[in-house]
């Protein structure tokens, strides 16, 4: 019975350690969905390549990955919001403590983007975006407003177009409700179902525009609206190491250097919540990205 007990500690300290190891060697990034093509073709690939580490992304609408991260449905090491708004529901006991500070690093615009191959793409060369969106039959696609930024700042963007073009049914007629199931999808799978003709127009930041090379059209300066990504490492990270690892590589030059061949403007990365809690490593980055 000794015998037995004592191989079971040592099979159970085997399997922790093996557990470990794994945790050790893999980074868990939550991320945005409209960096889908980034993160996987790009970021991720690089990252693996220069450190050795294994990067496992996983990608949905900002505000979805904060509500599964709250409601311990998912977890990960770092976070990479479209929004610095969704981070502020993370942070304090009474939210769980998931998120102690979160750093602003990169923008991209909202822009209108169209399949080269539908019959309205002509009309977007010669017409105005939102006459174009009101045409019988056109198959719009956007996000959800309550799940994703980018969906939230298409309704506010079509809201002040209605106000800047004098079309109080603007909405309406390119819309329809908020939560309209013809138009609200996945982020993660608009970019597809755009280039497959699924769609002939769709809300998207200029980073999955450029990126793809998908046609867009920007809005007018009073009508802009941007992702602002923010990153962080999660405080419950099974692997702390690698997530500070991951952050230092996409903050450094490198790291910089593919945000902006995707398509991202890169900003002064500003550090929001507890400074003291961000790792020195980290923090070293920041300072010579200043």
């Amino acid at each position: 019975m000794r015998k037995l007990l004592l191989s079971g500690i040592v099979l159970t300290g085997l399997l922790f350690t093996g557990a470990a190891s794994a945790d050790e060697g893999k980074v868990e990034v939550l991320y945005a969905g409209s960096l889908v093509n980034l993160m996987e073709r790009s970021v991720g690939p690089a990252f693996e390549k220069e450190t050795g580490l294994h990067f496992q992304g996983y990608a949905a609408g900002s505000n979805l990955i904060a509500n599964q991260i709250k409601g311990k449905l998912r977890r990960g090491d770092v976070f990479i919001s479209a929004s610095p708004t969704v981070n502020p529901g993370l942070m304090g006991a009474a939210n769980g403590d998931h998120v102690s500070w979160y750093v602003t690093f990169a923008e991209s615009p909202l822009m209108i983007g169209y399949n080269p191959q539908s019959r309205f793409a002509a009309d977007f060369k010669k017409k105005r975006w939102d006459a174009v969106l009101q045409e019988p039959g056109i198959r719009i696609g956007r996000t959800d407003p309550k799940l994703d930024p980018k969906g939230a700042f298409t309704v506010q963007m079509m809201t002040k177009a209605a106000d800047l073009y004098k079309q109080p049914d603007l909405v309406e007629k390119t819309l329809g409700d908020p939560e309209n199931p013809a138009q609200v999808l996945p982020e993660e799978t608009l970019v597809g179902r755009l280039q497959s003709g699924q769609l002939d127009a769709g809300f998207f930041y200029s980073t999955e525009t450029s990126d793809l090379k998908i046609p867009a059209l920007r809005p007018a300066p009073e009508l802009q609206a941007k992702a602002s990504y923010t990153l962080t490492i999660l405080n419950d990270a099974p692997n702390q190491a690698g997530a500070a690892r991951f952050v230092d590589f996409l903050l450094s030059a490198s790291g910089r250097a593919l945000l902006k061949q995707h398509g991202v403007d890169i900003v002064k990365p500003v550090v929001t919540g507890n400074a003291q809690a961000v790792p020195s490593s980290v923090q070293a980055v920041l300072d010579a990205a200043q």
